[in-house]
């Protein structure tokens, strides 16, 4: 009786131990995946808290003044203007005041900054990275407060630039759309007179793209994007087609994403003329870019996937045809 009570005892003990062992492990696991957790979210804040503080050095490092063309002077004005500035600087300051060099005679105030960067990048009004876009591999904004576009790679600003949207009587519609197909030089629908050079189509029943076109400093197209023409040239060889199925007339795949959002002030302040007071007057900040891309993430990534699995699968038959060959 003695021995049996022993090995019971024994046994008991053995499986309190095990039952202790299997509960710190449990608890050991939960411990690292809360570690693993809080890694990840120290790891976001602090890259969001990076692109701030990149975002705050480039501003400051940017004033601006105000060169201003008189009515009654604005011939005087403009040749002070051309004597002043080369045409590459010209390009630059016309730019950041949504303006072209066709359209420059336009100018009222033009907010001109104490330095050129020829690339626009050192006056973003969009942040240089997005956390939330680590995994897309590229999208477009375009801003109708502002009217600028910017593109991105992976959560990294590539570019941006002016633009002029649609008119108050022909907005562009807002949202999530996707690149369509494009053609170096398209016919406006509106008038046969209207070229358009580098169109790239983002609402193929609407007919809204964007391309090359004049660019008064204000939305006046006809629900179109417009671009100066080296912008819309970038974009034109950058961003990726629709693939479509066999004959045509169903969609295989999307192409790069595009979200066209906000409002504009019609009849206010343009919001690139206050930059003479306040270098971030036309900033969009990392939390208010952040709210425009959730609602819209998942449907970006499962485009993003099916498109990545079409193009493999073409690229892995086009590799069979050749080794066929």
């Amino acid at each position: 009786m003695l021995r049996l009570s022993q090995k019971k005892l024994f046994n008991l003990i053995l499986l309190t131990s095990v039952i202790s062992f299997a509960l710190q492990c449990e608890k050991g696991q939960e411990t690292a995946s809360r570690e693993i957790e809080l890694k990840k979210l120290d790891s976001a804040a602090k890259a969001k808290k990076d692109s701030l503080i990149q975002d705050s050095i480039q501003k400051n490092t940017v004033a601006y003044r105000a060169f201003i063309f008189p009515a009654k002077k604005k011939d005087s004005a403009m040749a002070a203007f051309n004597k002043e500035f080369s045409k590459e600087d010209q390009y630059v300051i016309l730019a950041l005041n949504r303006l072209d060099l066709k359209n420059k005679w336009r100018a009222d105030t033009l907010a001109v900054p104490d330095k050129i960067d020829s690339t626009l990048m050192a006056y973003s009004p969009f942040p240089h990275q997005l956390e939330i876009l680590k995994d897309v591999h590229k999208i477009v904004f375009f801003s109708y407060p502002i009217q600028a576009f910017a593109v991105y790679e992976n959560g990294n600003l590539l570019k941006w630039g002016p633009t002029s949207m649609g008119s108050k009587a022909a907005q562009t519609k807002r949202g999530l759309t996707f690149a369509n197909w494009k053609k170096e030089l398209s016919i406006s629908t509106v008038s046969s007179e209207w070229k358009l050079p580098y169109n790239f189509n983002i609402h193929n029943t609407l007919g809204i793209g964007w391309h090359q076109y004049d660019l008064p400093g204000y939305p006046a197209s006809h629900s179109c994007l417009r671009l100066l023409r080296n912008d819309a040239k970038f974009l034109y060889n950058w961003a990726d087609q629709w693939i479509l199925n066999k004959g045509g007339a169903t969609v295989r795949a999307n192409g790069t994403p595009v979200i066209v959002f906000g409002d504009y002030k019609w009849g206010k302040k343009k919001p690139w003329k206050n930059l003479i007071q306040d270098p971030k007057a036309d900033d969009i900040s990392v939390e208010d870019l952040t709210e425009i891309i959730k609602p819209n993430l998942s449907k970006i990534l499962e485009e993003q996937k099916r498109t990545d699995e079409v193009r493999g699968g073409i690229t892995a038959a086009k590799a069979g045809e050749k080794v066929a060959a």
